[in-house]
């Protein structure tokens, strides 16, 4: 008979008892990994925890659909929640500890302080959504604060966000080393999404025109093309050639800056916004060069 091993993974709700947990590790001279999350977890979420378990002692997974980087009109009551779901993706993939606190554990009423960037939330996902920025950065710098982790890591699918935090964090001295983490996707190429569960079977298969037209860009780089303009002209048609489709934006910017350049050399950017029907998708792809 197998002797299934008890689980070890706890779920914690209160910033104390975070706090409390991560003091006694630290105590034991153990290193702290931190996966920042929204929940409904899939395997991109899990390749991060796996990083995290392969350089570091423990590992905290934070489970919060933040209300402050969501507009009035965006989707913060159907994002998808399901933390029995998402305690077993996380043991699976070897966290220690969920902390899943409520809004109220987070943002305490007459809540009025903000982590605020510029220039690299000017463009992109930041240009159509004027406060998510603002939310992301002052959710995960209070985590950051929360948590007192020695590494924190994030998935390049949000490229944007990514280097919005390596910036905050290096502008405002915060003592956590921020570890990138590449795109995981479907067979077919779709970046794995929590919002991938909106869409019809449809819907699903329009879906992979994103990374189709990215494959055509970075083809094109690789041949040699050095002027942004072809490039997103390139990707925009493909794009436009799924009825399905409808396209927000095609960027090519400097990945550390997140500003659009005149030239492709450097560490480039090349980063796009889809709705496939009533779901807006993004991806992308880092080309040095």
């Amino acid at each position: 008979m197998n002797m299934q091993k008890a689980s070890t993974m706890k779920l914690v709700k209160t910033i104390e008892e975070i706090r409390s947990q991560v003091a006694a590790w630290r105590k034991e001279g153990l290193s702290i990994g931190f996966v920042p999350t929204m929940g409904y977890l899939h395997e991109g979420h899990q390749s991060l925890i796996r990083k995290s378990r392969e350089q570091n002692d423990r590992t905290v997974v934070s489970v919060f659909v933040n209300p402050m980087q969501f507009a009035p009109n965006e989707d913060f009551e159907a994002y998808p929640r399901d933390m029995a779901h998402d305690m077993a993706a996380v043991e699976e993939a070897g966290g220690d500890i969920i902390f899943n606190p409520e809004p109220s554990e987070m943002y305490p009423s007459h809540f009025t302080s903000f982590i605020d960037t510029t220039e690299t939330t000017e463009l992109l996902c930041g240009a159509v959504r004027p406060i998510h920025f603002r939310g992301v950065c002052t959710v995960v710098g209070k985590l950051f604060n929360i948590v007192c982790p020695d590494r924190a890591y994030f998935g390049q699918k949000d490229a944007q966000q990514l280097a919005t935090i390596r910036r905050f964090a290096r502008d405002l001295n915060f003592p956590v080393e921020i570890v990138a983490c590449p795109i995981v996707r479907e067979s077919d190429g779709l970046a794995k999404s929590s919002r991938n569960t909106y869409l019809s079977p449809a819907e699903r298969q329009a879906a992979t025109i994103l990374s189709r037209s990215l494959e055509l860009g970075r083809k094109a780089i690789e041949n040699g093309e050095r002027t942004p303009g072809k490039v997103i002209d390139l990707i925009t048609a493909s794009l436009k050639s799924e009825p399905l489709a409808r396209v927000d934006y095609v960027e090519v910017v400097d990945f550390e800056n997140i500003q659009r350049v005149e030239r492709i050399e450097g560490s480039i950017l090349v980063a796009i916004a889809v709705y496939i029907g009533k779901t807006r998708l993004i991806d992308n792809f880092i080309i040095n060069l």
